[in-house]
């Protein structure tokens, strides 16, 4: 196939005004809201209150139930709930479902001590995991139901803006209130932030799907095992029958389409936000042990750098309509590692004001860019059948290597010191770099189709 034409600014920009694509702001809110209160905001709170540095890089760990989201995302795909589903449909009826259990878990956490009970505090944070993938589940799949291929890049870019802005809720938001009053206090507010997806979900309507009998039947797996059971009890064919098209024809699927190159799409999948993912839980411990302030890193590293993430994600959505996947693929896993950079060069000259901005500015821009074109790539390789259990697998892979690395990255800083641990988290993303470039020169992944994304972390 050729490439598609490429699309004026105009046309690039006018896109932006349809009601899918701005839905997608709130429901991005709802996605990054519960995100860094079980990260970067909870190793701050941890760390103020003078838990192990060791300890709270394994409280990265938490974030592996984002990686792993893949094992029930069939059931949230395919499985209806009682009364929910009726309702309002299965993504609607599953997106509440995640939200209240998003808001229990946060309520829960403002009513523990760390210093009384760290084993408290990582259930809790485990409980708002939980229904914070579950929801990435589900939106992901909302997403690329409810509008054409065309409109699917705009949705991307609009969800990392809209996701930002959760970030900065629970982050600069978190901080803020935190400071004036406590972190009972920040964490009570943020469960009832959890109300603005709620009220996006009751307000939008369920994206058109076919009924699972329908979807199933046309399943050639499907069909094949109904064939070979005939005469066998009806209950146990539907079983089969199910968690054949909600757990293999998805994978299989996948492999079909690619072939032989499947295999390397889902290592550059694994290895693309590994410099980034893996550091991440040491830049709140490193602006606190530099001598920064709870008030200065809300002001620069969430204010300012939210906004430069939001600034980089607009960028990106454009330049994707604009130019393509490939070369975007590239130039945002070349930025990614480089301003890892900029935190060892931060570590190594001290709690430096100026310094502290650049990093912020290079590393929010950077990660805005790449998060929005990756998050376009993974969606074109999804297929509109199999959206929520296909794309819960990509989003699980991207985050699993750099979470894991991750848990360890305390350990790392304790015993060789922040600077190192920068430049080590640098040099990991050297292998993403190769592979960015080896499938940007492959036309059938980034040249044969419109960008067709959806979401994470």
């Amino acid at each position: 196939m050729t490439r598609p034409a490429r699309r004026s600014w105009r046309d690039a920009l006018a896109v932006y005004t349809q009601a899918p694509v701005i839905t997608m702001l709130f429901l991005g809110f709802s996605a990054g809201l519960p995100f860094l209160l079980v990260f970067s905001t909870l190793t701050a709170w941890l760390r103020d209150v003078d838990v192990e540095v060791a300890a709270i890089g394994f409280f990265s760990w938490i974030g592996i139930l984002y990686s792993i989201k893949f094992f029930w995302a069939p059931v949230v795909d395919r499985l209806p709930l009682p009364g929910l589903t009726r309702l309002f449909g299965q993504r609607r009826g599953w997106m509440l479902l995640a939200q209240v259990t998003i808001a229990l878990g946060l309520v829960g956490l403002a009513y523990t001590d760390p210093r009384a009970s760290l084993v408290s505090v990582a259930g809790f944070a485990l409980l708002v995991a939980f229904g914070s993938a579950t929801q990435d589940i589900v939106i992901d799949a909302f997403r690329i139901e409810s509008a054409m291929e065309e409109v699917q890049a705009a949705m991307a870019s609009t969800y990392i803006i809209g996701y930002r802005g959760g970030l900065l809720a629970a982050g600069a938001g978190a901080l803020y209130v935190a400071d004036l009053a406590s972190w009972h206090w920040a964490y009570l507010s943020m469960a009832g932030l959890v109300g603005v997806g709620m009220l996006t979900v009751l307000i939008r309507p369920e994206p058109p799907r076919s009924p699972l009998g329908v979807q199933l039947i046309h399943e050639p797996k499907v069909r094949a095992f109904l064939r070979a059971t005939r005469g066998r009890a009806q209950p146990w064919r539907r079983l089969g029958a199910w968690s054949i098209g909600a757990i293999v024809c998805p994978f299989t699927d996948f492999f079909s389409r690619y072939g032989r190159r499947a295999l390397w799409l889902l290592i550059f999948i694994g290895v693309y936000r590994i410099s980034d993912l893996s550091m991440a839980a040491m830049a709140n411990p490193l602006y606190i042990d530099l001598g920064f302030t709870l008030s200065q890193i809300a002001n620069v590293t969430k204010v300012f750098g939210i906004a430069m993430s939001i600034t980089g994600g607009i960028v990106g959505g454009l330049l994707v309509v604009r130019y393509g996947i490939g070369s975007m693929l590239v130039a945002g896993a070349v930025i990614v590692a480089l301003t890892n950079l900029l935190f060892a060069i931060l570590a190594l000259i001290g709690a430096q004001m100026p310094m502290l901005v650049i990093t912020i500015m290079g590393d929010n821009l950077a990660n805005g860019l790449a998060s929005t074109v990756f998050i376009a790539f993974l969606s074109s390789l999804t297929s509109r059948a199999y959206t929520a259990t296909q794309y819960a697998l990509f989003s699980s892979l991207m985050t699993l290597p750099g979470k894991f690395i991750g848990g360890f990255s305390g350990v790392v800083v304790a015993g060789q010191g922040y600077t190192v641990f920068f430049i080590c988290a640098a040099l990991l993303g050297l292998p993403a770099i190769w592979l960015a470039w080896r499938i940007s020169r492959d036309p059938g992944l980034t040249t044969d189709r419109e960008p067709v994304p959806s979401v994470n972390r």
